[in-house]
């Protein structure tokens, strides 16, 4: 029966918290191209410039809808609208929230009241990163408390790691491109999700924490590790970058940056979510 299908391979794992299995990993990847598609057509009959002012200004939304998801992972919603904030559906929830802010600082750059949308669009996102901290920041007391240590060992190995890559492909693969702060960004976030997994399903001394994606928990579960995450994304982010580099002059602008975009949203928010988890030990 279809209904069971749709129960075994989408509501359950949401309902149960099971994590990703492969039905449900290939369908959002297809809903992701197809999300993409529509949205750079969306940016091209506005004439919006899709640029990289822009996605930097959105990386803070990104950071939002990682904290978010962490309220959800928290459990004191106990109503289903906590179903709103957990994947897929926060990724629609913050995409309309953060396309409402944009559309108002859009209007607020033309009616001249601001002298460019971007301030007010990534000072909007800033606002609400800190908004979603200070709600788990007061509910943390009836958790597990903070625990900022661990917030400072997995930026730490996220920036030390970041930075060796970054050496590596600036003079040891003489690639110059790379200080572009898109790609430092790229680099930063995936490497955060990476530094926050191999910590907290190794390191974490309070939580036994597992790798919820297919192709993560079947090279751990080959390598008794979760370390190998860092050469499995090494292995797409060399490729991935130099690629990306050599298509951006010949590429539309507006969908090289949307597609980038999409890189850095893959890594940074379930990096930046699970990093909150462990500080709150949830």
């Amino acid at each position: 029966m279809i209904s069971d299908f749709i129960y075994k391979y989408y509501i359950d794992p949401i309902r149960y918290e099971q994590p990703y299995n492969a039905v449900e990993t290939i369908t959002y990847a297809l809903i992701l191209i197809a999300a993409l598609y529509l949205i750079y057509r969306w940016f091209v009959r506005s004439k919006f410039e899709l640029d990289g002012r822009f996605v930097l200004a959105t990386v803070p939304y990104i950071i939002f809808g990682g904290v978010l998801r962490v309220v959800q992972d928290t459990h004191v919603i106990k109503s289903d609208a906590q179903f709103l904030i957990v994947t897929p559906f926060i990724y629609f929830v913050i995409f309309f929230y953060t396309f409402g802010i944009l559309l108002l600082s859009r209007w607020m750059e033309r009616q001249g009241f601001i002298d460019t949308y971007v301030k007010v669009y990534a000072g909007a996102g800033i606002l609400s990163i800190l908004a979603a901290s200070l709600v788990l920041i007061a509910w943390s007391p009836g958790l597990h408390g903070l625990h900022p240590e661990v917030l400072i060992i997995i930026l730490a190995m996220a920036t030390a790691s970041t930075l060796a890559v970054f050496l590596f492909m600036r003079y040891a693969l003489k690639w110059e491109y790379v200080r572009d702060p898109l790609y430092l960004t790229l680099l930063f976030g995936q490497l955060l999700d990476a530094s926050a997994t191999s910590y907290g399903i190794d390191l974490h001394p309070a939580v036994r924490y597992i790798e919820q994606h297919v192709v993560g928990s079947a090279l751990m579960e080959w390598t008794h590790t979760a370390f190998v995450m860092f050469p499995l994304k090494l292995l797409v982010l060399f490729p991935a970058i130099y690629v990306m580099q050599l298509y951006r002059k010949e590429a539309n602008p507006a969908f090289w940056h949307l597609v980038l975009l999409a890189m850095i949203v893959v890594g940074f928010a379930p990096g930046v979510r699970d990093m909150v988890r462990m500080v709150l030990y949830v």
